[in-house]
């Protein structure tokens, strides 16, 4: 039986909506993944920290407040620094298609625009999930 992909889904800056966030979690959960929702207002610290603590699988945030361009970059480099490379940093937000394509050059996973699809979020994290414990050795 494969192990559950844990799932730290977080709402950071100071961004104040998180019905997004909060149907994303839902969706994951439904999914079979377990699913830690760390709120509003984070930090990328407290991020990384959550995510560290919790030995997650993936990081997911959900930015709407354009800061995106700083806290993505923020964050994969506080998981580098803590080790957690095989962290898989995804999300979504409002975000241009051309930034979306930066971010990933700069090595965050698949990032998701208003209305994508869950399911096809939850395929993407599982089949990425995999391959990266496939490589691992797990």
């Amino acid at each position: 039986m494969e192990e559950k992909i844990r799932v730290l889904i977080a709402k950071p800056g100071l961004d104040g909506h998180d019905r997004g966030a909060r149907v994303v979690a839902n969706s994951l959960r439904d999914a079979g993944m377990e699913v830690i929702y760390a709120g509003l207002q984070q930090t990328p610290q407290m991020i990384v920290n959550a995510a560290i603590q919790e030995d997650v699988d993936v990081v997911a945030l959900s930015i709407l407040s354009g800061a995106h361009m700083t806290i993505f970059p923020r964050v994969l480099q506080l998981l580098h620094e803590a080790g957690a490379d095989d962290v898989l940093l995804t999300g979504g937000g409002i975000i241009g298609p051309e930034e979306m394509e930066e971010l990933q050059r700069m090595g965050t996973g698949r990032l998701f625009g208003p209305g994508a699809s869950l399911s096809e979020a939850a395929e993407y994290i599982r089949e990425e999930v995999r391959a990266r414990r496939a490589r691992r050795g797990d």
